[in-house]
């Protein structure tokens, strides 16, 4: 008996994912933001939102070296950060 089965005739198509293609840092660019950013993700039992603004920064350094599309900071999840940065940055 054979065990395959049809579920019609449509074939499967994929797709590219929405934000494009995602190009290697050949050069090494942006490897001291990464390495930070996997040091905390260590040092935090891989607990990602404690290590957002290592995230936000080597996001920054792919976008600064056209490694990826440049998307609004507000748009990839870090407006907090950024808000807390102006108020952190405010002259009193």
């Amino acid at each position: 008996m054979s065990t395959a089965m049809n579920f019609g005739t449509k074939s499967f198509a994929p797709r590219p994912p929405d934000k494009g293609a995602f190009p290697l840092d050949h050069f090494g660019e942006c490897s001291e933001f990464k390495d930070n950013f996997m040091r905390c993700l260590r040092q935090n039992n891989f607990e990602n939102s404690l290590c957002r603004q290592q995230s936000k920064e080597y996001l920054q350094c792919r976008m600064e070296r056209q490694l990826m599309a440049k998307e609004p900071l507000e748009r990839l999840g870090f407006k907090d950060l950024q808000d807390k940065e102006k108020v952190e940055n405010k002259p009193q």
